[in-house]
C-alpha cells in the first residue's frame, strides 16, 4: 500500500518529539488508557439502562459486542494489508515516544481508533447524548496513536472509519433479537438474571378521574 501521508506522520511525530516530556507521558498514557475509559463508559450505560426500556437496555448491552466484532475485523484486515509500522518504516521520522510495536504486529488498520469508533457509535445509539463526549475521546485516540509514532495517519482514519460502520451494523442487526432475549430475562424468576437485566422503567402510576357530584 502506498498512501501519501508520510509527510503528515514526519510533521506530527516531529512536533510530538518538541512537547514538553509530561505532554508525551500524558499522551502516551492516554493511549493505552483511554480503552479502559471506553470499557468504563460501556459499563456506566450498561447500568443505567437497566432502568430503561427493553429496547436501549439491549442496545446497551450490544455495545461492548459490536466493539469485539469491530476489533476482529480489524484484525483480520491487519492479517491482509500487512503494513509495516511507519516507526520502523518512514526514514529521517522522530523517534516514536512509543515503543514501536514488534514485527509482525502491522499497521493497517490501527486496532485502537477501531475500538474507539465503535465504542463511540455503540455507546451514541444507546444514549444518544453521549456522542458529545464519545466523539471527542474517539478522535483523542486516533490522533495520539499517530503522536506517539506508531500508526500513519491514514491507519487511524481508516479505523475509527471501520469500528463507527461495523459497530453500526451489528447493534442494526442485533437489537431485535437482543430486545426479545432481554425481554425474557426480565420476566425470569432467576435473581441474577433479573439482576443483570434490571427492572426496568419505574411504571408510572395512573390516576382515576372521578367525578363529583
Amino acid at each position: 500500500m502506498d498512501f501519501e501521508d508520510t509527510e503528515l506522520y514526519r510533521d506530527i511525530t516531529d512536533a510530538a518529539r518538541g512537547t514538553p516530556t509530561w505532554v508525551q507521558h500524558t499522551v502516551e498514557i492516554w493511549t493505552e488508557a483511554g480503552i479502559l475509559l471506553f470499557a468504563a463508559l460501556c459499563a456506566a450505560t450498561w447500568w443505567r439502562a437497566r432502568r430503561e426500556t427493553t429496547h436501549v437496555f439491549a442496545i446497551a448491552a450490544l455495545a461492548p459486542l459490536a466493539t469485539a466484532v469491530a476489533y476482529v475485523c480489524s484484525e483480520v484486515l491487519k492479517s491482509g494489508f500487512t503494513e509495516e509500522r511507519p516507526c520502523r518504516a518512514v526514514a529521517g521520522a522522530a523517534p516514536s515516544i512509543a515503543a514501536c510495536p514488534p514485527p509482525g504486529d502491522w499497521s493497517f488498520p490501527s486496532n485502537h481508533a477501531t475500538i474507539a469508533g465503535a465504542a463511540a457509535v455503540a455507546l451514541a445509539l444507546a444514549r444518544r447524548a453521549l456522542i458529545r463526549l464519545t466523539a471527542p475521546l474517539a478522535l483523542l485516540m486516533a490522533f495520539s496513536r499517530v503522536f506517539v509514532g506508531v500508526h500513519y495517519p491514514h491507519d487511524v482514519a481508516a479505523g475509527l472509519a471501520l469500528g463507527a460502520v461495523v459497530a453500526f451494523a451489528v447493534i442494526r442487526l442485533c437489537t431485535g433479537p437482543a430486545t426479545r432475549v432481554a425481554e425474557a430475562m426480565r420476566a425470569s424468576s432467576a435473581p441474577a438474571v433479573r439482576w443483570l437485566t434490571g427492572p426496568g422503567p419505574a411504571p408510572v402510576p395512573s390516576y382515576a378521574t372521578h367525578r363529583r357530584g
